[in-house]
């Protein structure tokens, strides 16, 4: 069992970017803040599956080049080789969830 309190961890950026609560051995999943004006670059990955649930604020989701203004509540799951980008083009915070699956850290292309 592990066990964790996301108020103990550390965004990648300080105040925004990814937080990993579980990295491994099976899957990673953790939380995404993104202030005003900042972005989640545009990705893909070869074998992972990504699940992205956001929770606060509205950003737009680029997904294969369409562009999607989402909300609360709406949850997207991508499968492998799916172009992402999410770009907080609002004032207010954005808070996302996101899980993915097989744990391959290096999988990520640019």
């Amino acid at each position: 069992m592990q066990r964790v309190n996301e108020h103990d961890l550390e965004y990648r950026h300080g105040d925004h970017g990814p937080k990993y609560l579980f990295r491994g051995p099976r899957h990673e999943w953790g939380i995404i803040r993104l202030g005003p004006g900042h972005e989640v670059d545009l990705h893909h990955h070869k074998e992972v599956q990504e699940t992205f649930y956001f929770e606060e604020g509205a950003p737009t989701l680029i997904l294969n080049g369409e562009a999607l203004r989402v909300g609360p509540g709406d949850a997207f799951q991508l499968d492998p080789g799916e172009t992402h980008r999410i770009i907080n083009d609002t004032a207010e915070p954005v808070r996302i969830i996101f899980i993915k699956t097989p744990y391959l850290p290096e999988d990520k292309v640019s």
